[in-house]
């Protein structure tokens, strides 16, 4: 059981490798992202992204459905509540994988 266990996690971490180096070009990045300006909004918007639940900073923000439904799955996850909240605080519109993230 031991090393099923091994080759599971190794034959994981080699999947995860290969993934991460394909290029950004086959994402379909058809919305490249582009930083707004921070404002008082944007300052609100990245705080209640933050603290309260990530998604909602872009529901502020004006962006589209998907991205922010995108942002509260995603943002379960602990280090994309921080990357959710600088997203909102700087009005990044636009983004990767079809301008979600």
């Amino acid at each position: 059981m031991n090393q099923l266990v091994k080759t599971g996690l190794v034959s994981l971490m080699l999947a995860g490798t290969m993934v991460s180096a394909v290029p950004m070009s086959f994402a379909g990045n058809t919305d490249p992202p582009h930083t707004g300006k921070i404002s008082g909004r944007s300052v609100v918007a990245g705080a209640l992204s933050l603290l309260i639940w990530p998604g909602i900073g872009q529901a502020v923000n004006s962006n589209k459905g998907e991205k922010i439904a995108t942002h509260a799955v995603i943002g379960l996850l602990p280090p994309f509540r921080f990357w959710s909240g600088y997203d909102a605080l700087v009005d990044r519109h636009g983004g990767y994988w079809n301008g979600r993230i």
